[in-house]
């Protein structure tokens, strides 16, 4: 078989310009695996990129196909290989930010930017774990440094990355703040957190204080969140400012103030995700899939994604 479907988009725009249609199927080069793909997971990055934002700059014009988050089997391996062979069970989030086309029935990519699968979860709830858990991990534990007993404020803790922040940052000592909205708290307090925050109630800085870290999912776009974040970081506290960055005003009010600050971009991390599965197969971290589309409502599932309600993860089956 040289053909696969794939969801393909030729231009940028709305939720409606993607299409599945049959493209080449991809073959591994040498230190690379093909591995059918049985769910792909669905990230914000995926429609911002559509829209022309995100990481459009990296992937260039259409046509392309998005999606980062794969889980699924390897079918060939190319020279080289040692670590996989045909008939793994693996996940993982090749080529990020490159093009890595998740939203179709095979990829390719180098197998050391996999890890086997966790073997108690299904594929689909495989595919919502590595970008969103891989950004959780390497923001606390690679960027922040974490700490036993050190307090770490999570905006949008009850999102994709946000759910798995409160469960990693409690896994390492940390005490735990989060702000979400009320509905979620009994869900995000099972998960670990100690503090909650309904952000639509009362203003987040003057609930929270003396806070080591923040890790900001949410951004100054929507309401300065960024900035007021320093508000209720302890001197020397650091944030770590993930959807959009630090900007020249955040970084010279942070500074001014004693506070550091770090942009983040997550990287392919097989070695993390190996570790991840093991925290999910021995019950200490859960994956929250909120629902899962067939490939062909890739559309419908992008515009449920952007509605910015998510519990969790949403993601595509590609193959039973």
């Amino acid at each position: 078989m040289s053909s696969m479907r794939a969801v393909v988009q030729h231009t940028f725009g709305g939720s409606d310009v993607l299409r599945v249609e049959e493209v080449p199927r991809p073959v591994p080069l040498p230190t690379e695996v093909l591995v059918r793909v049985h769910a792909a997971g669905i990230n914000p990055v995926d429609w911002k990129t559509r829209g022309g934002g995100g990481m459009a700059g990296v992937l260039g014009e259409p046509p392309f196909t998005l999606g980062w988050d794969v889980s699924g089997v390897v079918e060939e391996t190319g020279f080289g290989v040692t670590t996989l062979k045909a008939g793994d069970e693996v996940y993982g989030m090749p080529w990020f930010p490159r093009a890595a086309g998740g939203y179709a029935e095979y990829v390719t990519a180098p197998a050391r930017q996999f890890a086997r699968k966790p073997a108690s979860i299904s594929h689909e709830q495989a595919a919502a774990v590595p970008l969103a858990a891989l950004t959780a991990w390497q923001a606390l534990v690679d960027t922040a440094d974490i700490r036993p007993g050190q307090r770490v404020l999570i905006h949008a803790a009850a999102g994709g990355v946000g759910h798995f922040a409160v469960q990693f940052a409690k896994h390492l000592g940390a005490h735990v703040t989060g702000t979400a909205s009320s509905a979620r708290h009994d869900w995000l307090t099972a998960l670990g957190a100690d503090e909650l925050i309904d952000y639509t109630a009362v203003r987040f800085e003057e609930a929270a204080k003396d806070i080591d870290v923040v890790i900001d999912l949410v951004g100054d776009v929507h309401d300065n969140t960024s900035t007021r974040s320093l508000d209720v970081l302890r001197p020397g506290g650091l944030i770590v400012a993930i959807p959009a960055g630090v900007s020249p005003e955040l970084l010279q009010a942070a500074e001014s103030r004693g506070l550091r600050t770090s942009a983040f971009l997550v990287e392919p991390d097989g070695p993390a995700l190996t570790r991840i599965a093991e925290l999910i197969d021995a019950g200490e971290v859960s994956v929250e899939v909120e629902e899962v589309f067939p490939l062909e409502q890739a559309t419908q599932a992008h515009t449920r994604g952007e509605s910015g309600r998510t519990r969790g993860k949403l993601v595509l089956r590609v193959t039973s």
